[in-house]
């Protein structure tokens, strides 16, 4: 397995990691291509609906990495959703195929330096964590042979008749005060409610549910959930961080329950760019609390519905 890790004192690297994956995504968007949407906007050969996974392990990535293997599936044809390392492949008795090019992945954490331990320890104050990345490489099942036969085969997708019901059941269980009427959908942070038109409003029902998902990822914000940011003002900075939010935890939402994710606010592109232009960590953060929302959401329903997800959070 291929390791590099990203310290403090590696700081320019760290940083080119964040620049790395944010033009990347920028690319897309000015490109017109949503990368939380894309793997399923066309009609060529893809890998089937669903969050990618540790074919080792089985858990779920999050975060930025969701973004990143999506990309690499779509760009590259994968039929699959399942990654895994060089040794990883060894050790289930497979291979990855001699001159396959893998994908590199992040994983953050922190450590607590000897002299900070020292340091804190001298003057009797807590010591500080210093926050690092780890980039390691991962292969597509796809790219390997010898795997066994549950590896190497996609899983089917859930039959349509279970998805409607999820969503439904799903809104009930989170105990969010959600209203069915008028002609827009939104969520109020003051009073704590969400409002949808009814289905019959929407040209294709399954939109419903992919902005129910929307509104209910902006609800997981109030301060009774996950205290989110939901301050800012329409065409700030961080109306459009709080949107793009919502927009990527309804896409993992969507994946998760078997919808193809789709965008609600299309509109919202030029914003997003800007954010991401600003701040070369907005996308990684905004990808990394998506997962949070998606993951408390997907909570409520009951097992094996909502999977748990790899510890790969992105910083």
């Amino acid at each position: 397995m291929s390791r590099h890790y990203l310290r403090a004192s590696t700081g320019e690297d760290r940083t080119s990691l964040y620049d790395d994956i944010t033009n990347k995504i920028i690319t897309e968007l000015e490109a017109g291509r949503v990368p939380w949407v894309q793997p399923w906007g066309s009609a060529a050969p893809q890998a089937p609906l669903a969050l990618p996974k540790s074919a080792a392990t089985g858990r779920q990535y999050s975060g930025i990495n969701i973004l990143i293997l999506w990309g690499a599936a779509t760009e590259r044809a994968f039929t699959a959703q399942s990654w895994l390392t060089f040794r990883q492949a060894l050790a289930l008795g497979g291979h990855v195929r001699k001159g396959e090019r893998g994908t590199t992945v992040v994983y953050a954490d922190r450590f607590v330096p000897v002299d900070e331990k020292r340091r804190a320890s001298e003057n009797g104050e807590e010591a500080q964590a210093i926050a690092f990345l780890k980039r390691f490489t991962v292969f597509n099942s796809d790219q390997c042979d010898g795997l066994p036969p549950e590896i190497a085969t996609t899983a089917p997708p859930p039959p349509p008749g279970l998805i409607e019901p999820q969503v439904e059941y799903l809104i009930k269980a989170t105990g969010i005060d959600f209203r069915i009427g008028g002609n827009r959908a939104f969520y109020v942070p003051t009073e704590d409610y969400v409002q949808v038109p009814p289905p019959q409003a929407y040209f294709e029902p399954i939109n419903w549910h992919r902005t129910a998902l929307h509104e209910l990822a902006h609800a997981s914000g109030h301060p009774s959930r996950l205290n989110r940011d939901s301050s800012g003002s329409f065409g700030t900075r961080k109306y459009a961080f709080e949107e793009l939010v919502a927009e990527i935890a309804s896409a993992f939402g969507c994946a998760s329950l078997g919808i193809v994710p789709t965008v609600r606010h299309a509109d919202y592109i030029g914003s997003w760019l800007e954010v991401l232009r600003e701040d070369n960590r907005a996308i990684i953060r905004a990808a990394s609390q998506a997962s949070k929302v998606a993951d408390y959401l997907l909570g409520f329903l009951p097992e094996p519905a909502a999977d748990k997800p790899e510890d790969q959070q992105a910083a």
